[in-house]
């Protein structure tokens, strides 16, 4: 069993290199991003220190220098300027695909649950007849079908531009909103609108294409689909993390055990609800409009690689820090 005086042996270095790092001139949203995620890691590991000192019965001028060293990480991380914005968006930025890594499982299976039941739906579409009208009301096959009917050579006027952008925005973020919050549900809802919103878009793309207007709805949403389709999976999957923590509480209550991932869940959302509000600006104004064909593929081809890349790549530099202060990459 770890003993106070063990407990600040092992962890004093640490709560000194944070000590030191906000002792150094100069405010703190000057330093390189690698920095300012590291200090914001310590803070998060003081923090956790700071409980435990308590826990553990530590004496009062222990538990006194990591209290007024949190407050001062704290302060000099968040405070409420113009720079500490800038600092939390650093954070966000890092949070974001670090926090996607850690859950891969559940972004894999979200993945699988959506992906299959789109290839489903459009497979069956364009093989059985009679699968499409199984799956939606005739009317609104109808009405996908006429909305791609003309394609967008003519581009579309900006009022209407700007008024579907905020449509945009609100059906996306619901549709997001939905295969995360119904997680709590144990990861139940989340499962039934992952495959529901699959099966659906794979059926309407299967449709229009069946009816002989393949070339533009593809074109039309291949620039803004790797922002889109990819914040619907990891809504999903943050749902279905979020359903595991109360399912698998390893001995602790759901509580404790949600407010474990609760970092990481609150860094999924963030991340998603920006991606979401990327594609509605791309989907209002830049697939709808009259670039040529092959500029509008382009992009989506350069959208599709950077995507994943920023998920699977930023912010690994930080691996060590994170190995430290107990948080994997």
């Amino acid at each position: 069993m770890t003993t106070p005086a063990d407990f600040v042996h092992v962890r004093t270095p640490l709560w000194q290199e944070l000590s030191r790092k906000l002792a150094a001139d100069g405010p703190l949203w000057k330093l390189p991003p690698a920095e300012i995620s590291r200090t914001a890691a310590l803070y998060r590991a003081v923090s956790t220190d700071l409980m435990r000192a308590r826990t553990l019965g530590c004496t009062r001028d222990v538990i006194a220098y990591l209290d007024a060293l949190t407050a001062q990480a704290h302060n000099a991380l968040y405070a409420a300027s113009r720079s500490d914005r800038r600092l939390r968006l650093v954070e966000l930025a890092l949070d974001f695909p670090r926090a996607f890594r850690r859950a891969w499982p559940f972004m894999l299976a979200s993945g699988v649950l959506f992906w299959l039941p789109f290839a489903l739906g459009w497979f069956g579409t364009l093989h059985f007849n009679g699968f499409a009208e199984r799956v939606l009301p005739t009317s609104t096959l109808e009405g996908m079908v006429d909305a791609y009917s003309t394609g967008f050579n003519n581009g579309r006027d900006l009022n209407t531009d700007a008024g579907m952008t905020g449509f945009y925005v609100y059906n996306n973020i619901g549709i997001a909103f939905r295969c995360f919050a119904t997680g709590i549900l144990f990861g139940l809802g989340s499962i039934f609108f992952l495959v529901y919103n699959g099966l659906v878009t794979g059926t309407v793309f299967g449709y229009v294409q069946l009816s002989g207007h393949a070339q533009n709805i593809l074109t039309f949403t291949c620039g803004h689909s790797p922002f889109e389709l990819t914040a619907i999976v990891i809504s999903g999957g943050a749902g279905l993390r979020m359903g595991y923590a109360l399912l698998g509480t390893s001995g602790r209550t759901r509580t404790a055990s949600l407010r474990a991932v609760a970092d990481d869940l609150i860094s999924l959302i963030l991340g998603a609800a920006f991606l979401l509000s990327i594609a509605a600006v791309v989907e209002g104004w830049w697939s709808p409009s009259s670039l040529p064909m092959p500029i509008k593929w382009a992009f989506a081809g350069l959208m599709s690689l950077l995507v994943p890349g920023f998920l699977l790549l930023f912010g690994r530099r930080e691996r060590s820090t994170a190995s430290q202060t107990g948080r994997p990459t």
